[in-house]
């Protein structure tokens, strides 16, 4: 990543834009698609902040889906509420559980197309940091056509926000935005809209530790010495002070109204409602999912310890992620690319080992892997890995048969662009993937047969509909675990190897 300045010269701009255009279209023929449940929990949020005041959002509880984001959220959704009315009142009446009318669906399927604009603005100031120096004289070659498209085309976020439903578009926008800041070395505003981010959805905690090292390296210690390490006493208090303002200031607008009516209690157990279990009723697919088939083949000969599992939850996180956080950062200054390594790092380990982990949460590691794969060709390696098994672990969210075409054509198009576009990229250097690699990622295709055409067909699925899902689960898990140490190592060796040029 470059510090600053741009990549994308002025002629790029009418690629660009015909990129958006392009994904915004399929965004808008996808909204007859089947949605999720999540479709009936924003409607209900819009309901409850539409007519209730601030002191019962927390509390309203009519439906099973009560509101469990950040309060900027929840004023998003108030804000998202006004415009409704205007398409459907009845969406806003709160007891209408499961309403749904055709005003009703176009309203929330544009209402996520119009906030990706976000997104989008987000995409295009990552592109403008990609470091230019790898130039071709063909657009579709270029670093930044190829980030462009992995971003705005990538099809976890297409078919988790615009079939299965959420708004993860602007939330990714906010966080890429704040990366791009950081990177072009305005390190208040990638900290305000970090810290804005944090108080609209609190799963981007996991990406915290990397944001406040980063920042105590690069901004609050204004100097380093002549080997590149850090400079302890150029430590700016201004700067720590500033940084302290902006999260104080953040988090006063948004939790101040609930700490002076006394319910932070309240929101905070809304927030992170550990009662809900360890894993997700869709087995994402990290360590868990590993744990679990484990322990259920333990069990049969008495052998499991459950007690395990919390221990590792509470333990694994923070212990994975120290040593790419703390020890790389304050030994040698290793700038924007790190930060970023690192970033995904923090994702990717959370992702592993966190408490009831969504499936959904393997764009965090993604999509800032994105950034990195048109870099250099280690990181690209990684990224068409990952990228695959975690978009393939998304499959089963889609389980209604109008949507399998859908889903199998657009990953079948994103994963040979993928391949092709950043094999292209590197074609001088050694290839991405080796031969086990390939092998694991070409055995997907006979997953998916089984899982989808075999499967139904056998007596088997009236008494284990749960094994297609199981044998996902499982499988992806294993190629997301291997591709989670291989970054691990990449990052460690890496930082080693540089440290030792530099004494």
């Amino acid at each position: 990543m470059a510090a600053g300045g741009s990549a994308m010269a002025a002629g790029g701009r009418s690629w660009f834009l015909a990129l958006a255009l392009g994904v915004s279209f399929l965004k808008c023929l996808l909204i007859p698609a089947y949605y999720s449940t999540d479709f009936e929990v924003h409607r209900n949020w819009l309901a409850i902040t539409h007519n209730l005041p601030i002191s019962q959002w927390y509390y309203e509880e009519t439906s099973q889906w009560t509101l469990d984001y950040p309060p900027f959220f929840a004023w998003f959704e108030c804000a998202l509420s006004h415009v409704a009315k205007y398409f459907d009142p009845k969406m806003l009446v709160i007891e209408n559980l499961n309403y749904t009318s055709r005003a009703t669906i176009l309203f929330q399927r544009f209402s996520v197309i119009f906030t990706d604009i976000l997104f989008v603005y987000a995409v295009r100031e990552c592109c403008r940091c990609v470091n230019g120096k790898r130039a071709a004289k063909d657009v579709l070659e270029k670093p930044t056509f190829i980030l462009a498209v992995l971003l705005l085309w990538n099809f976890g976020l297409l078919i988790v926000d615009h079939i299965h439903f959420q708004y993860n578009g602007f939330l990714f926008g906010l966080m890429l935005l704040s990366v791009a800041r950081l990177c072009q070395k305005r390190y208040l505003e990638g900290a305000l809209l970090f810290a804005v981010l944090l108080h609209f959805k609190h799963i981007y905690i996991y990406v915290a530790p990397a944001y406040g090292i980063y920042l105590l390296r690069s901004y609050c210690f204004t100097a380093n010495n002549a080997d590149g390490s850090l400079k302890w006493r150029s430590f700016s208090v201004l700067h720590v002070t500033l940084l302290g303002l902006i999260v104080c200031l953040v988090s006063a607008l948004s939790l101040g109204p609930f700490i002076v009516l006394g319910q932070l209690p309240q929101v905070i157990s809304r927030l992170f409602p550990f009662k809900r279990g360890l894993c997700h009723a869709y087995w994402a697919p990290n360590f868990w999912a590993l744990y679990n088939a484990m322990d259920k083949a333990l069990t049969i000969f008495g052998l499991n310890d459950r007690r395990a599992g919390s221990r590792i939850s509470a333990y694994c996180p923070p212990l994975c992620d120290s040593p790419g956080n703390i020890n790389l950062y304050f030994h040698i200054y290793i700038g924007p690319r790190g930060f970023l390594q690192c970033l995904v790092l923090c994702a990717l380990s959370s992702f592993m080992f966190g408490w009831h982990v969504h499936e959904k949460a393997i764009l965090l590691a993604i999509l800032p892997l994105s950034l990195l794969s048109v870099q250099r060709a280690k990181d690209a390696g990684i990224y068409l890995l990952l990228t695959t098994i975690g978009h393939f672990s998304l499959f089963p969210l889609l389980f209604t048969p109008p949507e399998l075409p859908i889903k199998i054509l657009l990953m079948l198009l994103f994963t040979v662009y993928s391949f092709s576009s950043l094999n292209s990229l590197f074609r001088r250097e050694r290839p991405l993937l080796n031969w086990l690699e390939t092998i694991y990622l070409i055995q997907l295709v006979p997953l998916e047969i089984f899982c989808e055409i075999i499967f139904p067909l056998t007596p088997w699925k009236r008494h284990f509909p749960f094994v297609p899902l199981l044998l996902t689960s499982v499988y992806c898990a294993l190629g997301v675990t291997y591709a989670w140490l291989k970054l691990y190592i990449s990052v460690l060796t890496e930082r080693i190897s540089v440290r030792q040029k530099a004494e």
